[in-house]
């Protein structure tokens, strides 16, 4: 077993934001020895990714950064894809991330030994590497969700996911289906509508309550303010996060104020649809009939003015099947198109998944949560050892900053890396038990949010509990504050045995 635990060996999955930071944090720890696996040509994650017309960031800029790289060059308060790539550009090669990341390696294994205490990471290329410590930075939103409609395969036009846009195909003059109107195809919708000679029809399944929040143009002399003084960017970043923390307890929580809050905040989204939409019809189509944020909230100032355009159509029949020509919906329409454009999310439970991924005694990521996908603080899983996995299930995702969320995640993983270095854990796992703790506070706060108030949302799992953080910020930033030792495992002798964790799971 290796012992020289100063600077262990480290492998990062994903170069994109949380991957990126992940190096910085790590170094000024002291650790040094990493490598980062990155399964494309470039960094950038989600940004990377996500290339389709209007993709933008629904956080405001300011807060929509590292906190040790504030940023003076924003265009505007909500920035667009290409600007957001840059940023994380810039800071990746800044900090010197390139010089310990391999580009087009996907990792297809990661197999923890418990002789040698380490993990055995292997490629698409058939690299094999190892390291003590393993972080998976893949991301909440990676994985794609196309859907299973009765003959999806047979449309003979163009089709591709918003997450898969090609950018070489030309929608001008087109018959075009939007398939979805969430956060991605809000913002694609009036690109598409806006292009010239298209004809578009957006099927919608669920209306999403929509908050029009007014962008902001940063001129040249608010970028010299905040070059000069920093103190500005800060102060806009705090009072963005502090809105969004805010916001964020009006839908966890169940106090008066809270209670108060959201009733303002469902008033406002009310109030945004009853201005734009003048059609009593069309507006309630568009009408919500579940409570303000059991979705996530989407920030959009353009959509309802589009979906009201000569060259716009809202369908909200069930989808039936598809044919060649287009899709027939459940009132025997055949709708016929050129190309069919799916806006329909991702899958919010892949996590490092597919990839084969086997802790102790060969347990698997896929038995471990055949029943439920829980972890320990987001971030620690029973019987699987050395193991980080970032913005796991119940992190603060929603409408806040996941880049603040990523930081303090990252924070809480290098104070446990320090006690296992000085010799206070054997190996960084937490209990069963502690998880099981953890899970049951969960499941009691969870009640009291609006998640669980009815409507179907990518936030839950098979139970309809939420894979979203049940409490307001302050108190996961109390909970990430500082590591509980009491619920590591201090021995190898105490390891979590597959057959507890199968036993939990099922």
């Amino acid at each position: 077993m290796r012992t020289d635990r100063q600077n262990p060996s480290v492998i990062i999955i994903g170069a994109g934001m949380t991957g990126i930071q992940l190096v910085i944090k790590l170094r000024e720890a002291g650790i040094t020895d990493i490598t980062v696996l990155e399964k494309k040509e470039s960094m950038g994650g989600t940004w990377r990714e996500n290339t389709y017309p209007g993709v933008a960031c629904d956080v405001p800029s300011h807060a929509y950064t590292y906190s040790f790289e504030l940023n003076p060059e924003w265009s505007n308060y909500f920035p667009g894809g290409d600007e957001i790539y840059q940023y994380f550009e810039k800071v990746f090669y800044k900090y010197g991330v390139n010089y310990c990341t391999r580009f087009n390696e996907k990792v297809t294994s990661c197999v923890f030994d418990e002789q040698t205490q380490r993990w055995t990471v292997t490629t698409e290329k058939g690299e094999v590497l190892q390291a003590d410590l393993l972080f998976s930075a893949t991301g909440i939103l990676h994985e794609p969700v196309i859907p299973d409609f009765p003959g999806l395969d047979r449309f003979a036009g163009k089709m591709f996911h918003t997450a898969r846009w090609d950018n070489d195909y030309d929608m001008g003059g087109k018959k075009v289906s939007v398939i979805g109107v969430g956060s991605s195809a809000v913002q694609l919708i009036p690109e598409i509508i806006d292009t010239p000679g298209t004809k578009v029809t957006v099927f919608q399944r669920t209306p999403q309550w929509i908050v029009s929040l007014k962008d902001r143009v940063f001129t040249e002399k608010d970028k010299e303010r905040f070059r000069r003084q920093p103190w500005r960017m800060k102060w806009i970043r705090e009072l963005s996060l502090f809105s969004y923390r805010q916001n964020t307890a009006a839908l966890t929580g169940d106090s008066l104020f809270n209670k108060i809050m959201h009733r303002i905040m469902a008033r406002i989204a009310r109030k945004n649809l009853e201005s734009s939409v003048r059609d009593p019809l069309l507006r309630a189509k568009l009408t919500p009939d579940y409570k303000f944020g059991c979705k996530r909230v989407v920030i959009n100032s353009t959509f309802y003015e589009a979906i009201q355009k000569p060259n716009a159509q809202l369908v909200t029949e069930g989808i039936d099947h598809f044919t060649e020509q287009g899709i027939v919906t459940s009132d025997g329409v055949h709708h016929q198109f050129d190309v069919i454009v799916l806006a329909t999310g991702f899958n919010p439970a892949a996590f490092m998944r597919p990839m084969t991924f086997l802790g102790r005694e060969g347990l698997s990521i896929n038995e471990a949560w055949e029943r439920k996908i829980q972890a320990y603080r987001s971030i620690c899983l029973p019987g699987f050892p050395n193991f980080f996995l970032m913005l796991g299930p119940n992190s603060p995702i929603g409408n806040y900053s996941v880049i603040e969320m990523s930081e303090l995640q990252s924070d809480y993983a290098i104070k446990l890396v320090k006690h296992w270095q000085k010799g206070q854990i054997n190996t960084i796992e937490a209990s069963l038990e502690a998880m099981q703790r953890w899970c049951a506070m969960l499941k009691h706060n969870m009640k009291k949010t609006v998640w669980t108030s009815g409507c179907q949302s990518w936030y839950l799992d098979a139970d309809g509990d939420a894979l979203a953080w049940p409490d307001n910020w302050n108190n996961w930033v109390e909970a990430m504050r500082e590591p509980n030792l009491n619920d590591f495992l201090a021995e190898s002798s105490e390891a979590v045995i597959r057959e507890e964790v199968l036993s939990d799971a099922a």
